[in-house]
């Protein structure tokens, strides 16, 4: 078992100022795998002053200086890739290869990313030809909280400690403790990677206590958070006091609409993709929305994929899926899944329990579930794990009213050989991402929601501006 690890603070790794240990659980075995500590007020207080001591020396530095900080940030990291793999693989229960090939490189991604859209960010520029004496200037927010989930951790942790960097912030993190072993890793890249005292720092803690007094400290001008609505609204009530800037990543229920003239391999697409980790994907594609002429070949395809993916260790080598992460997210899963059962939706594939042959660990099989009606809670509700909800839809429109009846709007999907009909859709569908025809979304593109998936929107340049006050300038006298 990994010994228990310090917070980093002012750029030195610091003791709890009180013992608060917290086991952290390898999903695969339901074994501990590391002891970290959670911290207090008093750690809480002491990273905010180290990020305010630490904001006008930063903020002062030019866009040129943060840049290279970030290009050294990703040289250290691709250094680290096994390594950060292995932790993420133990903690979340991420299939190594699957760790390897998505976990790790979705961080370097977003960190390359983000370097090309600084450099060609405008953080300060002439209002217009029409005013040469007024200037825009985009300068850091300040001190910002970053909240991080357990799911996607590198992905999460990389979009707003980057972009919070490259805008001049300085900033606390504090990651889930579910998976709190890569971003230690990743503190000690950033001590590497020789950023000055106090620009970053890293405090565990839960959401009820280092989250909360993160949310609500008058030190800190900004809260950036992504996990669950609920957390959410609660974290926006808190910062509300301090009027805080709050950018939110939430949950999602998104639906994919699979049209009968959709490409052969759309229906296998989307079972594989809300499977995918485990289904812990605020952006999976958990509603199957299906045109009624192919309906019910369509049920029957989704159910041999599903039945065809193997459900394994997270330590095991190979395209299998591994466990959720926790107990609590085992047993939401399974009683999500009897609902659905008891509420009349057809099981074509998976079910309740353990797949066979593993009798410990987080395993959930992989489920799918035909002739869904939206009113049904596993149609509402984010289950967060491998459960499909399957539907009919007969016409463009009913499949848009459908797939815009919910209190989210992550991510939505479109599968036709029309170009007409997806553009016609990709205007109507209440998301702040629609994804078509299995093409994902390209470097530099914002990830945000509408409605109860949040506001905020990571990547690339938008990412950026999450993170910069607009202040306008009179008087400004040109290369003075």
């Amino acid at each position: 078992m990994i010994e228990k690890r310090d917070f980093y603070i002012d750029g030195a790794w610091v003791a709890p100022s009180q013992p608060n240990d917290h086991h952290v659980i390898d999903p695969s075995t339901e074994e501990p795998c590391a002891v970290i500590s959670l911290g207090s007020q008093a750690d809480t207080d002491a990273a905010v002053a180290a990020a305010k001591a630490a904001l006008p020396g930063w903020m002062a530095t030019s866009p040129a200086e943060r840049i290279a900080a970030a290009e050294r940030i990703l040289d250290i990291y691709n250094t680290h890739t096994e390594e950060m793999a292995k932790a993420i693989s133990l903690e979340m229960g991420a299939p190594i290869d699957m760790s390897r090939q998505q976990q790790v490189t979705s961080g370097s991604w977003h960190i390359k990313n983000f370097i090309t859209a600084a450099k060609a960010y405008e953080f300060d520029a002439p209002l217009g030809d029409h005013a040469p004496n007024d200037r825009i200037i985009h300068e850091a927010v300040g001190v910002c909280a970053l909240i991080t989930p357990w799911n996607w951790p590198m992905n999460q942790v990389t979009l707003k400690v980057i972009a919070a960097l490259v805008a001049g912030c300085t900033m606390v993190l504090k990651p889930s403790e579910e998976s709190p072993l890569n971003a230690i890793l990743f503190a000690e890249i950033l001590d590497e990677a020789g950023l000055p005292p106090g620009v970053f720092n890293l405090v565990n803690g839960d959401g009820a206590g280092v989250g909360s007094q993160l949310t609500a400290h008058p030190d800190v001008d900004m809260v950036s958070f992504t996990g669950s609505s609920r957390a959410g609204k609660l974290i926006s009530k808190a910062a509300a006091d301090t009027l805080k800037r709050v950018s939110l990543e939430l949950g999602g229920k998104g639906a994919n609409l699979i049209f009968a003239d959709a490409d052969e391999k759309a229906v296998k697409r989307g079972v594989l993709h809300c499977m995918n980790n485990s289904g812990q994907s605020c952006n999976a594609p958990t509603r199957m929305l299906v045109q009624r002429e192919i309906y019910d070949q369509a049920v029957e395809t989704a159910a041999e994929v599903a039945n065809k993916v193997t459900v394994g260790s997270a330590h095991d080598e190979g395209r299998h899926m591994g466990p959720v992460v926790n107990e609590v997210q085992f047993n939401k899963i399974q009683d999500l899944i009897q609902k659905g059962i008891d509420e009349g939706a057809r099981l074509v594939a998976g079910g309740t329990g353990r797949p066979d042959g593993l009798n410990r660990g987080f395993y959930v099989k992989p489920t799918v579930f035909a002739d869904v009606t939206p009113d049904m809670t596993i149609a509402r509700e984010e289950i967060f794990g491998p459960v499909l909800s399957i539907m009919p839809f007969d016409t463009e429109e009913d499949g848009v009213a459908v797939a815009n009846d919910t209190p989210y709007g992550l991510t939505n999907y479109v599968q036709t050989s029309d170009p007409g009909r997806a553009n016609r859709l990709a205007r109507a569908l209440r998301s702040g991402m629609v994804e078509m025809n299995g093409k994902p979304r390209s470097a530099g593109s914002p990830f945000g929601g509408m409605k109860q998936s949040g506001n905020g929107r990571e990547g690339g340049t938008w990412g950026i501006e999450d993170f910069v006050e607009v202040k306008a300038v009179s008087g400004w006298t040109p290369d003075a």
